[in-house]
């Protein structure tokens, strides 16, 4: 699976229409969520007043179907407008619901991995990302390889060319599934979602090892000794967004409390502001790609950490940095491309002591100040820079992992945070208990 995207140029009159299957999609999708919500208050002020199970208001159905049939049903009444506009654009808002009430459903219920998940909400017109996506009828490339064809919307013009996805189509080698509209940084944007079949590619040093440290001030070091610069797109364009946002400030701005609405002068800030923003996006989007696709096609395994991403984000001092740098967009990227060009992708235990282990004589230090940028072993004098010593611990974890998978490699030597499991009971002997043989499992790591 793999998507392309390009860029639109839309006209006023394609604009519009756009914007209409976006605004159908949300309408549907508050609809949905007002009426799920109003069954779940009434059925909970029921059982406050003592009512029984059985008499409860009935329960309403979130999955996609049962949506789509209440929908229908009352989609006359609900939007008389609704033969203006796709089928899809009712179906998209509908189906972001369901996923997002399972999404909740599940977190509630353990079932769900990761942070707790809320309740949904219901989308506003103006903060909401305008989107809506096609899976059912002409979605196709035009020959031409400038414009594209989407259902109820007709011919759209791109801005780029469209050749990489229309060689993989004539070819064969590429089926389109779906299609989505959506309004980024101030631009239209379509991507396709399609099922690739791609061929069977090998590394160019397939049987090389590289082992990535990502850092603030240097957003790589490898193993190889190769130092990537971190580019620190937000700080060089720090001072124009400070400035568009003093601009943004003094004008008049929306009031939710009063029902004022912006000025125009506001709305060109606004715009000037967002497309900033999406301009320091597209920079570290693009730097990333450029360094994954490179490691990627170069070395056969690529080690990386499991770094706690969203604990460094509590350090406020740093926060804003390690957001820009993109630690996680960097190891999502490099974990899809090292199969798609045939490599291997391991993965090191977040207790794995990389920074504080000598990659000369493998010596393990109690403690690492992170203000320490010079690693000094005091077995056997080895001095070298901090994260290039991590670096290499990791490349040669790469040889302690089984090459048949790419799961997290085990820590050796970490100072673990989260507590071990309890000792396992297992069955005693009869007679007196020996010292040190009281009927506990041996530690992890002994044989029993």
């Amino acid at each position: 699976m793999q998507a392309y995207r390009f860029a639109l140029d839309l006209t006023p009159s394609q604009e519009r229409a756009v914007l209409a299957h976006a605004g159908a999609a949300r309408v549907a999708h508050n609809w949905a969520l007002a009426r799920v919500k109003a069954v779940m208050d009434q059925r909970a002020a029921e059982r406050s007043y003592g009512v029984a199970d059985a008499d409860l208001t009935p329960a309403v159905g979130w999955s996609l179907p049962a949506l789509r049939k209440a929908w229908n049903r009352a989609k006359v009444d609900v939007a008389p407008w609704w033969a203006e506009c796709s089928k899809e654009a009712f179906n998209t808002g509908l189906d972001a619901l369901a996923r997002a009430l399972k999404n909740w459903a599940d977190s509630r219920a353990g079932k769900r991995a990761g942070r707790p998940v809320g309740f949904p909400r219901f989308k506003s017109r103006r903060r909401s990302t305008p989107s809506v996506r096609f899976t059912t009828g002409a979605i196709r490339v035009e020959a031409d390889r400038k414009h594209v064809v989407l259902p109820r919307l007709g011919r759209l013009k791109t801005h780029e060319s469209t050749r990489k996805l229309a060689r993989r189509v004539e070819a064969g080698a590429a089926r389109i599934l779906s299609a989505t509209v959506r309004r980024d940084g101030g631009r239209w944007y379509v991507s396709f979602t399609c099922e690739v079949q791609r061929a069977d590619r090998v590394p160019t040093r397939p049987f090389s090892t590289v082992g990535v440290d990502v850092g603030v001030t240097h957003l790589a070091v490898l193993s190889t000794g190769e130092l990537v610069p971190n580019p620190r797109h937000l700080d060089t364009a720090g001072r124009r967004m400070r400035r568009l946002a003093r601009r943004m400030s003094r004008r008049v701005g929306p009031d939710r409390r009063t029902g004022q609405r912006p000025s125009n002068r506001w709305e060109r800030a606004r715009r000037q502001m967002t497309r900033a923003h999406a301009r320091v996006a597209n920079l570290r989007r693009d730097g990333l790609h450029k360094l994954t696709t490179r490691l990627a096609r170069q070395y056969g395994t690529v080690v990386v950490e499991d770094l706690n991403v969203a604990g460094m984000l509590r350090n406020r001092r740093l926060a804003r940095r390690i957001a820009d740098a993109g630690f996680a967009e960097l190891r999502r990227q490099l974990a899809y491309k090292t199969g798609w060009n045939g490599g291997r992708f391991v993965v090191a235990d977040r207790w794995y002591p990389s920074s504080k282990t000598c990659s000369g004589c493998g010596a393990v230090k109690t403690k690492l100040a992170l203000s320490e940028r010079t690693y000094t072993c005091t077995s056997c004098g080895l001095v070298l820079d901090r994260d290039l010593n991590a670096a290499r611990n990791l490349a040669a974890l790469a040889a302690e992992v089984d090459t048949a998978g790419s799961g997290p490699a085990a820590g050796r030597g970490a100072d673990r945070k989260t507590r071990h499991g309890g000792p396992v009971a297992v069955k005693r002997q009869p007679g007196p208990a020996k010292t040190g043989k009281a009927g506990t499992a041996p530690p992890q790591g002994r044989a029993a």
